[in-house]
């Protein structure tokens, strides 16, 4: 594969001659693999502090997160698929899972065993004398790659105790909400109004605003139905469906339940105190 695609569909492959001694990797701001292949050879590596001696065997793959230089000595030559893969990639592949990518830290492996990667590797590699994987293949091969390393090979860094939404955060989110309470408010549009992913938002909207997502928007419909209702201008059921309701009894069994009073006893009380 080609590896201006690096930049454009995030991870990139080559096959590798390794001659035996002493190689040095430098750090790189993409995330390496490397996938052995061929016959097995005595192998040591030191990367993130560490020294791992080991028999290289063929499938055998070290996970290089982006940062991270490292060395390796073999006692033979050897070949390697070298993949790169963009952090860009690996965040959308969090974002697929619903799993906060500010959270995700792939971590270094060496010498694990994964069929699904090293089949990845291999179909984006094409042999010599095949056709070229095409762009959408490549895609693809590229995120299911990005989904296993954050699925299998990532760990999750815990958010902060004292983590909450910043007041600007809080205030987009009050405003959208305001505004689009008779709109479908998903989680998903929510988050984009944050710049966060959905459980990121799930779990700093609840400590900023003291309940979750859902039930907040359910409140706010609720006052803002009170509202109309005070107003005396529409029909309850126009009003349900103003408020953001499905229907009407939709709105008399939430706003029983915040309020303590039905919207037909609400407008009953607002014609006897305009008596």
């Amino acid at each position: 594969m080609s590896a201006d695609w690096l930049d454009t569909i995030g991870v990139a492959v080559e096959r590798r001659d390794i001659a035996a001694g002493l190689t040095h990797v430098p750090a790189s701001p993409f995330h390496r693999l490397g996938v052995h292949v061929g016959r097995p050879v005595n192998a040591s590596c030191r990367c993130d502090g560490r020294r791992y001696i080991r028999i290289q065997s063929d499938g055998d793959i070290d996970i290089v997160p982006a940062g991270l230089d490292g060395e390796w000595e073999d006692d033979a030559d050897c070949t390697i698929l070298r993949l790169w893969v963009s952090p860009a990639l690996l965040r959308k592949a969090a974002e697929d899972l619903e799993i906060d990518p500010d959270r995700v830290r792939l971590i270094p492996r060496f010498q694990c065993r994964d069929a699904r990667i090293e089949y990845i590797a291999k179909a984006l590699a094409e042999p010599a004398g095949r056709t070229p994987t095409d762009r959408l293949v490549a895609e693809g091969l590229g995120s299911a790659l990005a989904v296993r390393l954050v699925d299998g090979h990532a760990r999750l860094a815990a958010i902060s105790a004292r983590q909450t939404l910043s007041a600007r955060q809080r205030d987009d989110l009050v405003e959208f909400i305001e505004s689009h309470l008779d709109h479908d408010l998903s989680l998903a549009v929510l988050a984009r109004i944050a710049g966060i992913s959905v459980p990121h938002l799930k779990v700093l909207f609840r400590r900023s605003f003291d309940l979750p997502v859902h039930q907040y928007v359910i409140r706010r419909r609720v006052e803002h139905a009170r509202r109309l209702l005070a107003n005396g201008d529409l029909p309850i059921s126009q009003v349900a469906l103003s408020a953001g309701f499905a229907h009407q009894s939709h709105l008399a069994h939430a706003m029983k339940r915040i309020l303590g009073m039905t919207p037909a006893g609400l407008a009953r009380l607002r014609r006897e105190q305009a008596a």
